[in-house]
């Protein structure tokens, strides 16, 4: 049966010693002054060098590609600071962040480098195989669906090269999954902006 046709962007699924994801992560914001990029939840972002007004680390859409780093990816967001929380209670089913923005949203993105994600392997081009495992791969941008992101994992990029943004660990496994077109794998951010690349074996 082929694999289902369902980009995500990176969902985290544990750690590398083998404990549960449970949720956790951290608060970044994105600037009002930001007035490019759309996010979704599965989205893979990057610190921006500054802050908001309270010291909140802003972040940006990360880059597909060779040496670019990558902090995190976005689990859970919000519109407004109310006190000492990030929701917005106007808008609590907020799911895509638009382009242009007339204030900071804020969001919680799992940036621990530990964390395996799940990732669906692009459309198209030579799929994976068991020879891609322990080597490291870049992503591909893609459009959210409404709901959460569309990026994927580059089928053509995988090498040993220390500063490909993802290390492949192997396939998830479940019944719906093998190898092939759009395949679902688990990786490690490995150009992370926390740990310095290494290379795949």
């Amino acid at each position: 049966m082929a694999n289902a046709d369902r980009p995500s962007g990176l969902s985290p699924v544990s750690y590398i010693n083998g404990s549960p994801w449970t949720g956790g992560g951290r608060v970044y914001c994105v600037l009002d002054t930001e007035d490019t990029n759309v996010y979704a939840i599965g989205d893979p972002v990057v610190v921006a060098g500054d802050a908001d007004t309270n010291g909140v680390p802003s972040i940006t859409l990360a880059t597909a590609g060779s040496t670019n780093l990558v902090t995190g990816a976005i689990v859970g967001m919000g519109g407004k600071k109310y006190g000492s929380g990030y929701f917005d209670p106007d808008n609590l089913s907020l799911t895509v962040v638009p382009a242009t923005k007339a204030r900071n949203y804020y969001f919680l993105v799992a940036d621990d480098p530990n964390i395996i994600f799940e990732i669906q392997e692009v459309s198209g081009g030579t799929a994976l195989t068991s020879a891609a495992v322990s080597l490291n791969a870049s992503l591909v941008a893609g459009t959210n669906n409404g709901f959460v992101s569309g990026w994927e994992l580059d089928n053509a990029t995988e090498a040993a090269t220390a500063a490909l943004q993802l290390r492949i660990l192997g396939l998830a496994q479940r019944p719906d999954n093998a190898y092939g077109e759009h395949a679902k794998w688990l990786v490690l951010i490995n150009n992370h902006t926390y740990r310095t690349g290494v290379a795949g074996a």
